[in-house]
Order: C-alpha cells, then structure tokens, then sequence
C-alpha cells in the first residue's frame, strides 16, 4: 500500500509522514530530502552557487546516488553498505545535517522549480515505491509520482502556524520565515512543472492547531478503510 502525503513547508507532512509509517510499520520517503541532496550536490560543484549552464542541475541529479535510511535511489554497487533509518547519504557520505542548513534549502526550492530535475527525481522515487508499503510525502506525489496512490493526503495549516513551526525548527525569526514562505509557496504553486497542489481525490486535511498524534490517528483511520 502506498500513502500520498503532499502539502505546502510548515504544514507538518515530514513530521508526520514520519511517524504514520512507523505507526503502520511502513518504510517513510522524505522526496524533500532528495531534492535537498541535489541542491546540496550542485551548491558544492558551484563553489556555494548553483550552475547556470542548462542542463547542469539535471546532470547532477542523474548522477546522485541518494540512500534514504536504507532504501537506495541509485546503484547499491556505488553506494556501499547504506544508510541507518533516519539517516540521509549522499554519494556515500552522511548529509542528514548538511541538507537542513538554510542555504541548501533556499536552493533546494530553486532546484525543485527545474523540470529536468523533478524529471529525474521522479524516476528514482518510482524505482523506491514500486514495492512494499510506503508512506511518501512531498509536493507532488500524488499528483505526479504516484497518482493511483491507495490513499492520497493534502496537508495544510494557516500561514503564520506554518512560519511558526518553521521557525521553531530552525531557530529563525517567525516574521523572516513567513516572507521566505510566501515567495516559496508562489514558485511552487504557480511552476509550470508539477505545481503545489491537491491531487483528484486527495482528502485536504487542516493541521492549524492539532497535534501530530491526532492527525497521525485520523490518517491511520482513513488508511485502514482502505
């Protein structure tokens, strides 16, 4: 069985997706981190700026070999013994703390924006998802990676609890947050490529105020009627 989870930064899909899959005894696919870990690939073959020549983000997520707890998206042979769960390698070297520095996320928007490289990415998390059951969140995986998913879930929460969660995570300024959320949330709404938004069939669910207990509960519900 697989979990579609899509939704906009701050609106809980990480943290919840997270402990669904650990609730129903299914393997979690963080999407945002594959993305991060091109961001993070491109920045370092930049010298801390991402490439302008066409095609070179694409080359760079070819060419990730990204291993999610365990769970490889390129060639095992290249990659070693692999990763803990929860830990996050790039190449074989472990990114998990890298991927969340604020640079690497601002690029990982830009990155994500690219059609050549949500493209690749699509692939190597098709090849991840095509067995066992999974809880995958991101922003387009009930739309574009999985859109026959068992269950597909649109998380959201009202702006400034988004920028508050945000900011708490990563010890910002709440005010910062929420101005880098809401040009965030325009490039990845209105992109020509896998826009943000709710997949047919999707059940929007509202986090503004609830705990992740309660909205792990109700999806846990939906996912055994199904």
């Amino acid at each position: 069985m697989l979990i579609a989870i899509d939704g906009p930064a701050g609106a809980g899909k990480s943290t919840v997706a997270r402990a669904l899959a650990a609730r129903l005894g299914f393997t979690y696919l963080d999407s945002g981190a594959m993305y991060r870990c091109v961001a993070l690939a491109a920045l370092q073959r930049g010298g801390g700026k991402l490439p302008e020549r066409p095609g070179a983000l694409a080359d760079v997520a070819h060419a990730a070999v990204i291993d999610l707890g365990g769970r490889l998206s390129g060639s095992a042979a290249e990659h070693g013994a692999g990763a803990e769960p929860g830990t996050v390698l790039l190449d074989g070297r472990d990114v998990t703390d890298a991927i969340r520095a604020p640079e690497v996320s601002e690029a990982a928007s830009v990155v994500a924006a690219d059609p050549t490289v949500r493209e690749a990415l699509v692939v190597k998390q098709r090849e991840l998802i095509a067995c066992g059951d999974w809880v995958a969140e991101g922003r387009d995986i009930g739309t574009v990676v999985a859109p026959d998913a068992a269950l597909k879930i649109f998380l959201t929460a009202d702006p400034r609890e988004r920028a508050r969660r945000r900011a708490a995570e990563l010890g910002a300024d709440v005010d910062t947050v929420l101005a880098e959320q809401v040009m965030r949330d325009e490039r990845d709404s209105t992109r020509a490529h896998s826009p943000l938004r709710a997949a047919a069939g999707a059940v929007t669910m509202d986090t503004t105020g609830l705990g992740v207990d309660e909205v792990v509960q109700r999806i846990a519900e939906l996912a055994r009627a199904h």
